[in-house]
């Protein structure tokens, strides 16, 4: 057997497949790699200057996937310690223009690349550690704790390319080229005409293998019927996407559609952005260099191009042209007779960085009689990302799949030049804004099938419509509304105290936010759900939230809630939602008259070290509001960690003795608890009942 770099580890019984030595291997030769990427940048300038405004600039990325290794680790309690807690926040959220990235730069005081460098080294004593001493039990799988730390290799290979991009895409005068990227040397290669091949009806059936690591998308079951069509021999090439940009196809609106038309207008664009006119013909931008067009490799665009340039040649050659879906791409690669198997032990498609730091001509790597079913770049398909049919949420990441289902994130598939391990693999789903650039083209597919649409307006995943529902929806067995009682407890008891801005800590699906934001100046809402989040902010900016509930078995209700009719409308330009971690919360939340965590403590992996520290996010004279059911549970919080819920010295310790001895220092307890009631409604005939210990703290020092 071939042993090639830059695959996914296989994971099995056998220990000589699957053994420590190799995932330590694994983790450091991609932690090499992608720092060998950042030494393309000229100098420390270079890591600060944004390559796009709707990114962060650059050492954000260089920071970044180490935090992730600390803070999944952490979450996963597989360590205990912070290598760098200022990092470890600043570094956490903030790559794909969903509504919680922060890219204000004024927020930020980014360290020194050295600095970072130094992190990262650190961190991988931690990680290096943990590799040498975790028990190891064969084969490793979702529940195995080595799978966070295959989660964190996987997730810097992903970095690896989305930073390229970015690097791509910075100034020229500040990258450099590099041994380790260069690109293929076939510039002066003539493209081939492109044809059509005939693709035979077929039954596609999806399952994951258990053999490599996976990302929550992928697991579940599909099965469709792909009817036959025609597809492209080859991936678009740059010669004959020149024909589109020649006939004035970016001039003409009629073969964009609404969104890429905005996209077309915003941009000003006249030709694929990597493209460059000069006087003496068209050159390409690589990611360190630029070069004479080759115009055998395949083009490079983003969705909203791919599909004017299908719709232009639908009206010049009278066929339906159209991008592939997802399934009719999986029928592609069973027409290619490939596996994942194959291309693994083989250096046929251009994939893995075999063939250096760029695309090549579209007609080097045939698979049967197409060419580049994987690799060189990856292709845009029709398909907005949606759930399988058993789609499950990884506890330890959250927000890895879920805010994509959106409708406004399409799959890519195959792979691309600088596509490394989980990328490559038949089975991973990835998906961007199609607006994006990646290292990313397309294939075209003649077809009258009409694409099916997976997407829904309704939410349906169980947990996020239990919450909506016990924010926004009906009262049950006389129970107030649990978010609404709150907020209207604290305004009540805050008469006379300064209301500018508070902060919901916890906020779930936000009704507690909107709720302050009646008597607020400004609310903040923080919760580390980015599924949460993003339903709250859907409100916020949509004014109407459309869920299923849960009657009995399969049955479902469909619900509508909105803003106007909760009385709320009015205050939603009053209150912001944020993804983040209460117990590291970046610098710039503080400075707050009202702090609310609402059944919160009882669910961090660190109450001690949050109810230490939470007095600095508050001003003096301002109030912090707790509640809970004290629901200790070791799932959640180490016992080590419980604030109360236990014997010490044969003596009973409650919660709110625990409560005032952290807080003791810096607050007062204003009031003897309360205790308030919810209700969550899991289908028609299951309720829970609970109650919440309230309790009113003031900032005294």
């Amino acid at each position: 057997m071939t042993t090639l770099s830059n695959r996914s580890q296989i994971l099995s019984h056998d220990a000589t497949l699957t053994s420590r030595a190799q995932i330590r291997t694994q983790f450091h030769a991609t932690c090499d790699l992608y720092e060998r990427l950042f030494e393309t940048l000229v100098s420390d300038q270079a890591y600060y200057v944004k390559p796009i405004a709707l990114r962060h600039p650059l050492i954000f990325y260089f920071g970044h996937t180490h935090t992730f290794f600390i803070n999944k680790l952490i979450l996963a309690g597989l360590i205990t310690q912070r290598v760098n807690p200022a990092f470890e926040s600043m570094f956490a959220v903030g790559v794909d223009e969903m509504g919680w990235d922060d890219v204000n730069e004024q927020h930020y005081q980014w360290p020194t690349p050295a600095e970072v460098k130094a992190y990262r080294v650190q961190v991988r004593a931690v990680v290096d550690d943990l590799i040498q001493t975790l028990p190891l039990a064969l084969p490793i799988d979702w529940d195995s704790p080595w799978w966070p730390i295959l989660m964190g290799i996987e997730h810097e290979r992903i970095h690896l390319e989305t930073s390229s991009v970015l690097i791509r895409q910075q100034r020229l005068a500040l990258v450099q080229s590099t041994p380790d990227w260069v690109p293929c040397a076939a510039l002066d290669v003539a493209a081939p005409i492109n044809g059509l091949v005939e693709i035979a009806a077929r039954d596609i059936q999806l399952t994951k293998s258990s053999a490599h690591y996976g990302w929550d998308n992928e697991y579940g079951q599909f099965n469709a019927h792909c009817p036959a069509f025609q597809a492209a021999k080859y991936l678009t090439s740059n010669a004959e996407f020149l024909s589109f940009v020649e006939a004035g196809g970016y001039q003409a609106d009629q073969y964009w559609q609404e969104e890429g038309l905005a996209w077309r207008n915003y941009a000003q664009a006249q030709h694929p952005t990597f493209w460059i006119k000069q006087a003496e013909g068209w050159a390409l931008r690589l990611m360190t260099e630029e070069v004479t067009m080759p115009w055998s490799w395949p083009v490079e665009v983003n969705y909203h191009e791919a599909k004017a340039f299908c719709n232009w040649l639908s009206s010049q050659t009278g066929q339906s042209v159209r991008l592939p879906s997802e399934h009719e791409w999986y029928s592609l690669y069973a027409h290619a007779g490939l596996s994942d198997e194959q291309l693994t032990h083989s250096t046929q498609a251009n994939l893995f960085l075999d063939h250096g730091a760029s695309s090549c001509p579209v007609d080097q790597f045939a698979h049967g009689d197409l060419y580049d079913v994987v690799g060189n770049v990856w292709q845009w398909t029709e398909t907005p990302i949606f759930p399988f049919d058993g789609f499950k949420v990884h506890p330890l990441y959250d927000d890895f799949t879920t805010p994509t289902f959106d409708g406004r994130h399409n799959i890519i598939k195959g792979g691309s030049w600088i596509s490394t391990g989980n990328e490559a693999l038949k089975s991973a789903r990835y998906a961007f804004r199609r607006h994006f650039f990646q290292h990313a083209g397309f294939r075209y597919i003649v077809t009258d099938t009409p694409l099916e649409q997976h997407s829904s307006h309704y939410e349906s995943d169980k947990q996020l419509s239990e919450y909506a529902e016990f924010h926004y929806g009906d009262t049950y067995f006389g129970v107030p509304n649990f978010p609404k009682a709150l907020s209207d407890f604290a305004l009540h008891h805050l008469q006379g105290k300064p209301m500018r801005t508070a902060l919901d800590l916890g906020c779930a699906t936000g009704r507690a936010t909107f709720e302050l934001a009646t008597q607020f100046e400004h609310v903040t809402g923080i919760d580390f759900s980015a599924r949460f989040i993003g339903l709250a902010l859907k409100l916020a900016q949509q004014g109407v939230l459309r869920y299923t509930m849960v009657n009995e078995g399969d049955l479902v209700s469909y619900q509508e809630r909105t803003l106007t009719a909760m009385g709320l409308q009015a205050v939603a330009h009053k209150v912001e939602f944020w993804q983040g971690d209460a117990c590291n919360l970046k610098p710039q939340f503080t400075g707050y008259d009202f702090i609310l965590a609402a059944n919160l403590i009882d669910r961090l992996y660190s109450p001690r070290q949050f109810l230490s520290a939470i007095h600095t996010r508050l001003n003096l004279g301002g109030v912090l509001m707790l509640t809970s059911p004290y629901t200790w549970l070791e799932e959640h919080t180490p016992r080590e960690e419980w604030i109360g819920g236990y014997k010490q010295d044969g003596e009973n310790v409650s919660t709110l003795d625990g409560l005032k001895t952290v807080l003791g220092d810096h607050f007062k307890l204003l009031q003897a608890p309360v205790e308030i009631p919810f209700v969550i409604r899991e289908t028609r005939h299951k309720f829970q009942h609970s109650l919440s210990e309230v309790t009113l703290w003031e900032r005294i020092r």
